[in-house]
């Protein structure tokens, strides 16, 4: 029975109301983000829509599953599991891709630890590598025996690693473009709206960041931890700060650098520019 405990046959009576509020919120945020999408045709944002859409069809099962109560279906619950495990690596790829087109809004591929021409590709390719080696884990956890329990809980612990490695080093990077480029005499410190979209970069990667730590210790700790034992972490510890990176970028949409790239602005930045 360990295996199927281990897989969210809950120590605990799971809230049907909390999965479907969950479940709408995530809803409500990814139509949004497909209607900016759409409008502003700013692409690099379509893993992020789907990230959303993993994460409402999670709450989704999870609700469902939870209705089944104490008598369970692997199907719903194994649904809820993978879809919610695997949804923040597809937001962490849009916020990588952000911060590349970030610098070349302002022209400061100069000032980046990473050539701007392999950030993007380093950090994507580490990203799915996190998300194929979480997803395996967590399908081989359905096979219902001892050593795919023990082998698909190996794959999942190296797959947050893995994330939580390539976050790390993306947040340096991040920080080390943001404090040269800030101490630069480029006139475009003042002429784009790179500051503020570098905040949102800081603000979903520690979020992320926060969600990759406890769901690593929540391995460490196995089904006999508190962690596994009390419902409210995983929501205040996943899905909360999930629906607040996705809410976040709703408000201080990236469509605003491609609008930048573009060219769709008037060309005269003097009149952005200060004093240095």
């Amino acid at each position: 029975m360990v295996t199927v405990k281990y897989l969210g046959l809950y120590d605990y009576r799971p809230s049907i109301p909390a999965a479907v509020v969950f479940a709408i919120l995530f809803a409500i945020t990814t139509a949004f983000h497909l209607f900016q999408l759409i409008k502003t045709r700013c692409w690099f944002l379509v893993t992020f829509v789907i990230g959303g859409f993993l994460e409402c069809i999670g709450y989704v099962a999870r609700a469902y599953s939870s209705t089944q109560y104490p008598n369970y279906t692997m199907g719903p619950m194994l649904i809820a599991y993978i879809f919610i495990l695997v949804a923040p690596a597809l937001l962490a790829a849009s916020i990588y891709m952000e911060l590349g087109r970030i610098m070349i809004m302002t022209d400061g591929n100069n000032y980046s630890l990473i050539r701007r021409t392999w950030l993007t590709k380093i950090f994507v390719v580490g990203d799915i590598a996190s998300f194929v080696i979480q997803f395996i884990g967590a399908a081989m956890l359905s096979k219902q025996t001892a050593s795919a329990l023990e082998t698909g809980e190996d794959f999942m612990k190296f797959g947050v690693l893995v994330q939580i490695l390539f976050f790390g080093l993306f947040v340096i990077t991040a920080a080390i473009f943001h404090m040269r480029f800030n101490k630069s005499g480029s006139t475009r410190r003042w002429a784009t709206p790179w500051q503020k979209h570098m905040m949102i970069i800081y603000a979903c990667s520690m979020m992320i960041f926060i969600r990759s730590i406890f769901r690593l210790a929540e391995f460490f700790q196995s089904s006999d931890g508190y962690l596994m034992q009390n419902e409210w972490v995983s929501y205040a510890f996943d899905a909360f700060l999930m629906l607040a990176t996705m809410v976040l970028v709703n408000v201080v949409h990236p469509a605003e650098i491609s609008t930048f790239i573009k060219g769709k602005v008037p060309d005269e930045e003097q009149r952005f520019e200060r004093p240095l």
